[in-house]
């Protein structure tokens, strides 16, 4: 499975096998990770065997199996949550690619024990990513359509409609999907406007648009 297959076989999974991971899997994962780390300046953190940055109420929702997570956590600046939800994207994806299931927490968190693991009071956090091997494989988010999301100046080339297609299987707080795409040329912006949850919804969809459209077509604006 290739990074674009990942986009359509990734599901919200709650429920995990009691099967730790592999120190190669770890080794993978935690590659990934420092990869995004040193090129955006963040500090997202695998915890393995281990799920006390999940706070009691999520666990109590039907979770079983919460053995390890993705701490997404980075200096405050005013582009960290997109920086954290387009790496964090990229964390999701990977790890789907390796047989793995995930799930996105950004308000169940538990703040003690993140902090624990972080060690460092200027770091920021902003949510967790739950990860493992899942006891089923979840199911396809309700979805917009394309037109209630995007639309494009002109006849849109094929690499927009690919781009949308990709962006509608984004997981979003909620399920929101409150973007907004347009188009022009091989020019694109994109908005979000889900309340508290903006930053890291937004790096998220342009890191699908990316993916799905392939980023040599066109530019932000």
């Amino acid at each position: 499975m290739n990074m674009n297959e990942a986009i359509y076989e990734r599901h919200t999974v709650h429920k995990y096998m009691d099967k730790p991971l592999s120190d190669d899997i770890v080794a993978l994962l935690n590659e990934r990770v420092d990869d995004n780390n040193e090129k955006y300046g963040l500090n997202i953190k695998l915890i393995t065997n281990n799920s006390d940055g999940v706070s009691s109420m999520a666990k109590i929702s039907g979770a079983k199996n919460i053995n390890n997570y993705f701490i997404l956590a980075g200096k405050d600046t005013p582009d960290l949550d997109e920086k954290l939800g387009y790496c964090g994207a990229d964390i999701v994806l990977y790890a789907q690619t390796l047989g793995l299931n995930t799930w996105w927490i950004g308000g169940m968190v538990s703040k003690k024990g993140v902090k624990k693991h972080l060690g460092d009071e200027s770091l920021r956090n902003s949510g967790v990513i739950v990860v493992g091997y899942g006891a089923e494989s979840g199911k396809p988010h309700k979805s917009k359509t394309a037109a209630q999301m995007s639309s494009y100046d002109g006849d849109a080339p094929a690499w927009f409609n690919e781009g949308i297609k990709a962006l509608l299987q984004a997981p979003t707080a909620m399920n929101k999907q409150a973007f907004s795409v347009k188009g022009h040329e091989n020019k694109v912006s994109i908005t979000c406007s889900n309340k508290g949850f903006s930053g890291i919804d937004l790096g998220i969809g342009k890191y699908h648009f990316e993916l799905g459209a392939g980023k040599e077509n066109f530019d932000w604006e």
